[in-house]
């Protein structure tokens, strides 16, 4: 049967393009697609072919035989966030290495975008789909998705209970050894800056409240203030601390964009990180190593999360009956001179 997929506007067909590179049909095959199968010289040879030729391959057909296309969507809830910025570009490399398009979408932590989005991926036969939820996203969406028949992998934020495969860090582990350092150098009067709801927030607030615990510091409710996430939340957070009565000598952040804007409030307050007031941030985005001073931080190592998530995919696409696969990422504290 001839594939209607594979002919050109000038009836060159894939037997054309073999014969002059002297390989087989489905060797041919494969290297249109992408397929990280082929040898990189045996692709080049294939692709020089073709463009000799001036063969053109019909991908738009050829993902309508196979019923889904050759795109994968990455559904990110917050790209001011440099964190997920570096998390999309992991996940980006990883799967363009592998021969997929990828398509980026950023719902900005909003839930009824997120649902359009991903509806519309839904409709192009997206191959597969990457998604870091927005806040709120119901704990159904992994079973919609599967319902779809659609692989996917969730990162950094778990939707509940599931047999989805999904890609994250040791919150709770992270937060306790930043604070658990504090505790060491002395302080016990320790901020905890940021954050409004959900899973991770719990999960880095009990982190935090363990160590307390551990130590034998009370826990002061007064020192813990919810902000959004962000550098103008940090900035508000930490401003709030330093005007009351009893004021912290140290401060742990939700993230780094947190402990950012925290800096600001110390510069504002005519304070400095590391020799007046002790703080920690989470994450360790690439900006951290910049900043005036340089921000001490958990590093949860966003690239290999990415790394991990489009791996898990490929692998779910490559072999859909396979076991749950789920990944947590060791935090590591990486000190530098804000603390």
């Amino acid at each position: 049967m001839t594939t209607r997929s594979t002919t050109s506007k000038r009836g060159l067909t894939i037997l054309d393009v073999a014969q002059a590179a002297g390989v087989s049909k489905s060797t041919v095959s494969l290297v249109l697609q992408g397929s990280p199968l082929i040898r990189e010289e045996t692709a080049q040879r294939v692709q020089e072919a073709a463009w000799r030729l001036g063969y053109v391959y019909n991908r738009q057909a050829a993902d309508l035989r196979r019923r889904s296309s050759n795109t994968i969507g990455v559904v990110i809830n917050d790209l001011a966030n440099p964190f997920f910025t570096e998390l999309l570009i992991s996940v980006e490399r990883k799967l363009v290495d592998a021969g997929y398009v990828v398509l980026m979408a950023h719902t900005h932590e909003d839930v009824d975008r997120q649902r359009k989005v991903l509806l519309s991926m839904r409709e192009q036969n997206t191959a597969g789909l990457v998604i870091c939820p927005a806040q709120g996203t119901p704990l159904t969406l992994p079973r919609d998705l599967q319902g779809w028949g659609i692989p996917s992998v969730i990162m950094i934020r778990p939707l509940g209970e599931g047999s989805y495969d999904f890609v994250g860090a040791q919150n709770s582990v992270g937060l306790q050894t930043a604070t658990q350092h504090l505790i060491a150098q002395g302080h016990k009067r320790i901020g905890f800056l940021g954050g409004l709801s959900g899973t991770v927030y719990k999960e880095r607030l009990a982190g935090y409240s363990k160590a307390l615990k551990k130590a034998k510091i009370p826990l002061d409710e007064k020192l813990i203030i919810s902000t959004k996430p962000n550098r103008e939340g940090g900035r508000e957070a930490l401003t709030r601390l330093l005007q009351s009565k009893e004021k912290p000598t140290a401060a742990v952040c939700y993230n780094d964009i947190t402990a950012l804007g925290a800096l600001t409030a110390l510069g504002d307050h005519h304070l400095r990180a590391g020799s007046d007031f002790a703080l920690i941030g989470f994450d360790n985005i690439l900006d951290t190593a910049q900043s005036n001073p340089p921000l001490s931080t958990i590093d949860i190592h966003p690239a290999m999360l990415g790394e991990k998530a489009a791996g898990m995919l490929l692998k779910r696409i490559e072999t859909p009956t396979i076991e749950r696969q789920i990944f947590f990422s060791e935090p590591d504290l990486l000190l530098r001179q804000s603390c």
